[in-house]
């Protein structure tokens, strides 16, 4: 029933509720052991369909991996001295905030196990029961992959672990048989274990759905023997009365496809990286291309067809924009799967540094855009048709619900009850008057905000809203280079933003009270607008005295709940990413981002012309923007052919300073201070070349093939002092047929838009005897792409080419999409002009035309450079 609000009554009702459920929970009769099919939440029909067990209607669940009772997280919260049952709790919480209903993780049997497979309850046991039992709270239903292989130690070294993974290894443990009746005796003895939070064991708990027989295994041998090591497993599980659904992966050995559908299974398993993995970098450019379609081989595999479909792990790795999810979401459907799990949320107390998985990073309160587009992802998951297709990129960037944008960076959920967005949309709600549910990051039509972190509100009766607010998360590192815990990449900051909430169910002077444990600001509301610190609120309609909270509403949500983190630092920081060329005679931007700055603190900028020093240079002020940005115009006078230098000096309020790059402290102006780093630009003159690719200054590239024996990339000096040549080389092509590297390059011309450039110069070499044709491909925002063919001799030379003569064409599919059989190229829809400001990536390849006896012989090419130049 619905209660008045009275704040007290609130805070008593939910402490009593919660002592009851908790009680009921721990209280509850544990299932027998020999679960009966009809008393499962999920089953795999005739088709390969998983189905509701009461209904019979099709299941979709949509979640995330999460690894903290384990491994390096384990030991990354020991260290961080951080309660480990208190940090699940508030990831757990999390996970429910972004209405996720789906956990899988692969358990590292290594630290759980002993070498013949006995079971070892330890705090590692202990932890994983405790999680599964935060999850059924926030009805998160659970697959198990019991069995991971792996070592407990990336991206540290592997401790000395008991269990039969170490012993054996990944590779024997499929096909020793010592190694197989240990896996054996773990699973019978895994599946007998009684969760002491539960007081059930994962046979009879209903919210472990399922199992995945083991992680990513590797298999070797005749076919027959997978079968017979796959039905081992499944043997073993089953009796201990587990009747629920089993999977196996298909996807990690796509020659074993048919050993696995045979086995006695009811799923098969796939992951998804479609931007690869550990580019030990952020990735950037239009992606869209590479998640337009899951593309499945195996349907000629007549047992494959009665097989459920599920996808273990995925994840846009490298990605920070927060475009991908949802259409990674769509494919998903399209091709038919029930499940699928994002490897991995990152534990809340690690994010701040994405030490446990640097290639992945998505975490609330420091990814919030790519939580959200997560969120908007699950809602594409649960709503969308099984099997539906919605055509070829870009077609299908908009499709039921939902949009997705790489200009934009941004995922968007417009339906009548719910509106969802990853930032800032001009995106009107299709029913304002109907909405239930709001999330988002930055200002839409319905909620105008300064900060930086999400906010979600919800309809909580008539006349009241639950509004949740996370504080700032600002990025100020790249979270993909190398890790430490020591090296902050996101800043957390608590400040008091100003924000305007338009909803005709609320309309204006609306009463806002903060909910949750030790808020106790208070905002006073002037039309729509009002300032906001983070934390939990309760929003009440003018007038709406006994207005009253509907607990279904927010279900698994309670009205007083909130979890956010402290900063890691409070020090000043700059993230500024300079521009490598500017043109001459044009005014132009110097943008940074700042933390650790006080509205009185005077930030300006030190601009020198080379060869001036800074005792004759010009300072500029720094101004605020949105957010945590700063800007200043450099006068056209300053960009004169050569290079400037410049600093950002952060002057405190209390006299202290900042000097940026660096973070050196201490006076820049005094006659001591030793400290001379700058950033650098050049300024091009009229008729200067633009670079495309350096060999010598940009390294961030991608190559085809890409783990490959025979094939090998390589920096070597060029004939010119201090300049370097990219070779790749291989023994033949035959495997592949084609060979190339691609680079992002729009960075590098932001400073020179506009410039007439009208040819393109490649300086390369074939490293055979007989003339090589290479294609030179350019791709644009919109994933369009245009190539032209030149020939190379074993002479390197500059080869010339006009910008009008590239034609459209198709590109590869770089970084190569995980699994291998996924499409490797892409060919862009639509009849736009070729235009050289809106090109992004340059992709440059041979072996296109070759004949297949050509491509049994060595192969390989020398590039220095590519560049633009103007016509004389």
């Amino acid at each position: 029933m619905p209660v008045a609000i009275n704040l007290l009554t609130i805070m008593k009702i939910l402490r009593l509720s919660c002592l009851v459920v908790f009680s009921l929970f721990l209280t509850k009769p544990s299932f027998s052991q020999g679960r009966s099919k009809s008393d499962n939440l999920v089953y795999v029909d005739k088709q390969g369909i998983l189905r509701y067990t009461k209904g019979n209607a099709e299941a979709a669940f949509f979640g995330v991996n999460y690894t903290t009772p384990f491994a390096y997280a384990f030991r990354a919260h020991k260290a961080l001295k951080v309660d480990l049952k208190k940090a699940i709790q508030q990831d757990v919480y999390h996970m429910a905030r972004l209405g996720l209903d789906a956990f899988r993780v692969h358990v590292w049997d290594t630290e759980i196990t002993d070498t013949a497979g006995n079971l070892i309850a330890n705090e590692h046991l202990e932890l994983f029961d405790f999680l599964l039992a935060e999850l059924r709270k926030r009805n998160i239903k659970s697959i198990i992959t019991p069995i991971a292989f792996w070592g407990n130690g990336y991206p540290e070294r592997d401790e000395n672990t008991p269990g039969f993974a170490r012993k054996f290894g990944k590779g024997r443990s499929t096909t020793n048989d010592t190694a197989i009746a240990a896996q054996e005796n773990y699973l019978r003895q895994f599946f007998k274990h009684i969760n002491p939070y539960t007081k059930l064991t994962y046979v009879s708990d209903p919210d472990v759905i399922a199992v995945e027989l083991n992680n990513e295994p590797s298999h070797s041998g005749p076919k027959s023997g997978v079968t017979d090591y796959v039905n081992r497993l499944a043997a073993a599980v089953r009796s201990t009365g587990f009747t629920k659904p089993l999977y196996y992966n298909i996807s990690q050995n796509p020659y074993y496809a048919d050993a696995v559908a045979t086995a006695n299974v009811d799923g098969v398993s796939f992951q998804w990286y479609p931007s690869g993995l550990v580019a030990n970098h952020e990735v950037k450019g239009n992606f869209l291309p590479n998640v337009d379609v899951y593309a499945i081989p195996f349907d000629t595999i007549p047992a494959y067809r009665t097989k459920s479909k599920m996808v273990y792990e995925y994840d846009a790795a490298d990605i920070l924009q927060s475009y991908m999810y949802p259409a990674m979401a769509r494919s998903f459907r399209s091709a038919g799967f029930q499940w699928a799990t994002q490897f991995a949320y990152d534990p809340m107390a690690l994010a701040y540094a994405n030490s446990e998985y640097q290639t992945h990073y998505n975490n609330l309160a420091y990814s919030p855009s790519k939580a959200i587009s997560l969120l908007i992802a699950s809602r594409v998951f649960h709503s969308v048709p099984r099997l539906k297709s919605y055509g070829v990129y870009p077609a299908d960037s908009a499709f039921a619900d939902f949009r997705v944008s790489y200009k934009n960076s941004l995922s968007e959920m417009n339906s009548p009850q719910a509106f969802y967005y990853s930032g800032t949309t001009v995106s009107k709600p299709v029913t304002v008057e109907k909405l239930e549910h709001i999330a988002g990051v930055g200002s839409s039509p319905v909620i105008q905000y300064n900060g930086t972190g999400a906010y979600f509100m919800d309809k909580a009766g008539d006349g009241v809203w639950r509004l949740e607010v996370m504080p700032d998360a600002i990025f100020i590192r790249d979270p993909f280079e190398k890790a430490s815990p020591k090296k902050e990449v996101t800043r957390i900051e608590w400040r008091t933003q100003p924000i305007s909430i338009q909803l005709p169910s609320l309309g204006e002077n609306f009463s806002v009270k903060a909910v949750n444990e030790n808020n106790s600001f208070k905002a006073s509301v002037t039309g729509t607008q009002f300032l906001i610190r983070p934390g939990a609120y309760l929003i009440t309609m003018a007038g709406f005295v006994n207005a009253s909270v509907d607990a279904a509403k927010i279900h698994p949500l309670a009205l007083n709940e909130f979890v956010a983190p402290e900063p890691f630092s409070k020090e000043p920081f700059v993230k500024h990413d300079p521009l490598s060329e500017v043109s001459s005679g044009r005014p132009f931007l110097i943008n940074a981002t700042m933390v650790g700055v006080n509205p009185d603190d005077i930030i300006t900028v030190q601009v020198n012309r080379f060869g001036g020093g800074f005792g004759q240079a010009k300072t500029l002020t720094m101004m605020p923007k949105e957010g945590y940005k700063y800007s200043t115009e450099v006068p056209a006078e300053l960009a004169m052919p050569g290079r400037l230098d410049y600093r950002i000096i952060i002057q405190k309020a209390n006299g202290k300073y900042a000097v940026f790059p660096g973070n050196y402290q201490g006076n820049p102006f005094a006659w001591d201070f030793t400290d001379v780093e700058t950033w650098k630009v050049m300024v091009a003159g009229e008729d200067s070349v633009a670079e495309i690719f350096d060999a010598t200054t940009d390294h961030d590239i991608f190559t085809f093939p890409t783990f490959r024996r025979g094939f090998e990339t390589s920096y070597v000096t060029a004939s010119e002092p201090k300049r370097l040549l990219l070779r790749l080389n291989a023994k033949e092509l035959s495997a592949d047929h084609v060979m190339a590297f691609q680079y992002f390059f729009a960075d590098k011309l932001k400073g020179r838009k506009g410039e007439n450039f009208d040819k393109l110069v490649i300086r390369a070499r074939t490293l055979q005897m007989q003339t090589v044709n290479a294609t030179i491909t350019l791709t644009n925002a919109d994933a369009m792409s245009w190539s032209v063919t030149v020939p190379l001799s074993n002479t390197l030379q500059d080869i010339e080419v006009p910008l009008s003569a590239m034609k459209s064409d198709s590109v590869l599919l770089l970084p190569r999409p995980y699994p291998g059989f996924m499409p490797l190229y892409f060919k862009g829809a639509g009849t736009a002009a070729f235009e050289m400001d809106d090109m992004q990536k340059i992709t440059i390849s041979i072996g296109l035309d070759l004949s297949s006896d050509e491509l049994k012989k060595p192969a390989g090419i020398e590039v220095e450079y590519v560049q633009l130049r103007k016509g004389k």
